[in-house]
């Protein structure tokens, strides 16, 4: 992973990009498109394609690291109008909506939106992935077997705080989707593990107090 952050301006749009959030998934460069090309310098050309085309590949960016700011008066990303935290094959929960996270940084603005949450417990960039999952052999296939209480009314704020050493406390409305695509979960309250061992995943049963976990 990088530190750093960059802007690549365009006449319609710019694009930020946070070295410290990517984590490579792919989405940008795989666009169909001139926006962003692997070895060109720049990379990220945003005059190539269209503000709204622009637009359209930034939110695809699953971890934040990408946004983007319009300059032709065009709007501005809005959060998805459904908080959602997806379950990752043997990998991180991917959040979208309305997110409040503990530990974002102020100039972090994509993950106001979007974020990649560790949940292998070994990221160096907590609460924020950066595929230490890869290298620690984590596994978990990302089934979701309780179902919750259930949800009356979607959208808001959704709170993601830490447990100091413990897990995530997530609060607000929320669906929580496993790795197969399958909404699995609706409710306003859960706690998800963050240490890597529950025999419970994604949520927390106390196993990192004998894992000795530690992280703020």
């Amino acid at each position: 992973m990088s530190d750093k952050k960059v802007t690549y301006e365009g006449a319609d749009a710019d694009v930020q990009w946070d070295g410290k959030l990517c984590i490579h998934i792919g989405e940008c460069g795989r666009a169909k498109n001139d926006l962003f090309v692997g070895g060109r310098q720049p990379w990220c050309q945003p005059d190539r394609v269209g503000s709204e085309e622009v637009a359209e590949v930034i939110r695809r960016c699953p971890s934040g690291a990408l946004s983007y700011t319009r300059k032709d008066g065009g709007p501005a990303e809005v959060a998805d109008s459904e908080n959602v935290v997806r379950v990752v094959y043997n990998g991180p929960l991917y959040v979208r909506g309305d997110l409040e996270i503990d530990g974002a940084a102020e100039d972090m603005d994509g993950v106001r939106l979007r974020a990649a949450l560790c949940r292998c417990g070994q990221s160096k960039n907590k609460p924020f992935c950066d595929n230490s999952h890869e290298e620690a052999g984590f596994k978990d296939y990302g089934a979701v077997g309780e179902k919750g209480d259930g949800l009356e009314s979607e959208g808001g704020t959704l709170k993601v705080g830490r447990a100091p050493n413990g897990p995530l406390l997530l609060s607000g409305n929320f669906a929580i989707v496993a790795a197969t695509g399958r909404k699995a979960w609706s409710g306003t309250k859960a706690v998800l593990c963050r240490c890597g061992n529950s025999k419970n995943k994604p949520f927390c049963d106390g196993a990192h107090k004998d894992a000795g976990f530690q992280a703020n």
